[in-house]
This record gives structure tokens, sequence and C-alpha cells, in this order.
């Protein structure tokens, strides 16, 4: 078995080897290697990972052509399709700036070497003191709890951490995954993995955020605010859409209802109409968004169906393509 320890990097000559050489190498008799890909740094990173011990180390080129973009999710697809091709049975993501310990490797490993869990997600925001995040931007902070609860009612199963990067998938998940969001995958691969019926386990880690250190990989907090509200939104909406579409759609309709009963019973008391045609005109606008919107969810299950189909297509083709293989 080869489990693949993956860092995405920008810019971290000062940390990553200190992160590299941490890592555990076997776990349970299985051999850890250490992939980093590289977005493009103008620094030493790929000097500095290759000399702490990296055995697979890439460089992703698209920052050289567009030195602005921001996109750890084409980071992260690029990562899958590199373990894959090196047989990876199991892929731990981690930061490359000493953030997370690589001492919690086997925390997040056990619950998938055990049978309990598909995919692991440290989690930042555990009950126990000792495992509080340490200086959590409080922007972040909020968007992840908020972003959490939204994504849990949605799929009634509770999250504790939505947007935390440290994380491991075993071989079917990275299989399966299926991403279309460049700027981020944290909060998309959860939301794909849930919609798979794989079993996600949070597991508490303890993290240290740096006094006014500002991500290198998706940028500004506004900016990532922004982004990931769009890919969640974007995410149920290809996920879960007769919830998405259909709960507002019954609360419409049933407001409708209540305003035609409010007419009825002021229309009986003298047979007039004109001095309650508010309600009648009100109860009709919502009786027509209710029904569209219910034909919108109708009309995107289909569409949901039909993507299914793909992506079985896909992970057959993926299966056939990534056939298991010794590591080079």
């Amino acid at each position: 078995m080869l489990i693949i320890v993956n860092i995405p990097a920008y810019n971290e000559a000062k940390k990553i080897g200190s992160v590299i050489k941490a890592i555990p190498r076997s776990y349970k008799g299985a051999d850890i290697k250490v992939q980093v890909v590289d977005d493009g740094s103008a620094d030493d990173t790929i000097k500095i990972a290759k000399e702490a011990g990296a055995e697979l180390v890439y460089r992703f080129p698209y920052r050289d052509k567009f030195p602005n973009y921001r996109g750890l999710g084409l980071v992260f697809r690029e990562a899958v399709e590199k373990a894959l091709e090196n047989g990876a049975d199991i892929m731990v993501n981690i930061d490359a700036d000493g953030q997370f310990s690589p001492a919690d490797i086997p925390r997040l490993l056990e619950p998938i070497f055990s049978g309990k869990a598909d995919m692991t997600v440290a989690s930042r925001f555990s009950n126990q003191k000792d495992h509080d995040p340490v200086s959590m931007p409080w922007g972040k902070k909020v968007l992840n709890v908020l972003a959490a609860k939204v994504v849990s009612a949605f799929w009634n199963q509770k999250i504790d951490d939505l947007t935390c990067g440290f994380r491991a998938y075993n071989r079917e998940v990275l299989l399966r995954l299926n991403l279309n969001h460049f700027f981020t995958y944290t909060q998309e691969t959860i939301i794909d993995a849930m919609s798979k019926n794989f079993k996600i386990l949070w597991v508490p880690v303890k993290v240290v955020y740096f006094e006014k250190r500002k991500s290198r990989m998706t940028g500004k907090l506004g900016r990532f605010i922004y982004q990931s509200t769009r890919i969640i939104v974007s995410m149920l909406l290809n996920t879960k859409p007769l919830k998405f579409f259909g709960a507002p759609a019954l609360v419409l309709i049933f407001f409708a209802l209540v305003t035609y009963v409010v007419f009825l019973i002021n229309y009986f008391q003298d047979f007039k109409i004109t001095p309650y045609r508010n309600w009648l005109n009100f109860g009709s606008v919502l009786l027509v968004l209710g029904i569209q919107l219910l034909v919108f969810a109708l009309v995107a299950d289909m569409i949901r169906s039909h993507r299914r189909l793909t992506e079985d297509n896909l992970y057959l083709e993926r299966k056939r393509k990534f056939a298991k293989k010794a590591l080079k």
C-alpha cells in the first residue's frame, strides 16, 4: 500500500523543508511518499523540497503564463492526477506553511485504514480546548461556521469544518471526485463526496495561524469569501436541486394559499372583489413564482441525473487510465 502526502506550495521556501522532514515515512506497514505541486513559485521552493526529501516534485505552469491568477482548485486537481498516476492508495493533503503538524497525519489515516471513513478532514473547531485554532482570522472562522451550517442543513449531516485543507482521501474518492472550480477545492470536495455517499469523518487537530500572514494561494479575504460562496451555491444547486429550488417553491405556494384564504374570508363577508384585489394579486404572484421554482427544480433534477451518468463514465475511464502501478 502506498500513501502519498501532497503539499501544494507557492513561495514557501522558508517553511516547506521543515514540513517535509517532519512527515512520517510509513504507517502500519504502508510506505509514505511526499509529493509537492509547486504553483509557479519565484523562490527556491522546488529546490528546498527536493533537498528535504520529497520524492515527487511537479511545477504547475499556469501562474507562469498568468501571474495574477488564483487557482488552488487547479493545483489540487493536478495533485490528484499525479497521485493516481503514481499508484496512491491514499492521498493526504497538508499545507506547506507549517500551520498543521505532520505528526497529526496518522490521526487522519487511522479511520481510513480501519474502514470507518473514506475521507477524513481535519477539524479546527473541536470543543476540545487543546484543539481550538490559535489566532485564526475572524473572517475565515465566521465564513466557515456559517457555510458549514448551510451545507449541513442541505445534507442533514453535521459538518465540523468545511474549509480546512488538511485531509486524507482513499483511492476510490480520488477516482470519483469531479471538480469544476478553479479558485479552491475545499468546499467542493466535501459536497461532491457527500453527494456520492462516501463516509466522511472529521478529526480534531491543532492549528496555528501566524500573525499578519496572508494566504499566498487564495489571496485576499474578500475574494476568498466571494469565490467560496459562489462555489458552495453552485455545488448545492448541482447536487441538491430539488431542495435548492423545491423548498422555497413550497414556501411561496403555501403563502399564496394563505393569501387566497384571506381574500375569500373577506370576499364572502360582502361579496365584493375590489377592496380585496391586492390580496388576490399578491397571492397570484406568489403562486406563479412558486410554480416556476418547482419547474426549475424538476429540470435541474433531470440535469443532475444526466450528470451522474456522465460521472459514472468518467469514473470508469479513470479506473482504466490510472490502473494501479508501482511508483517509478
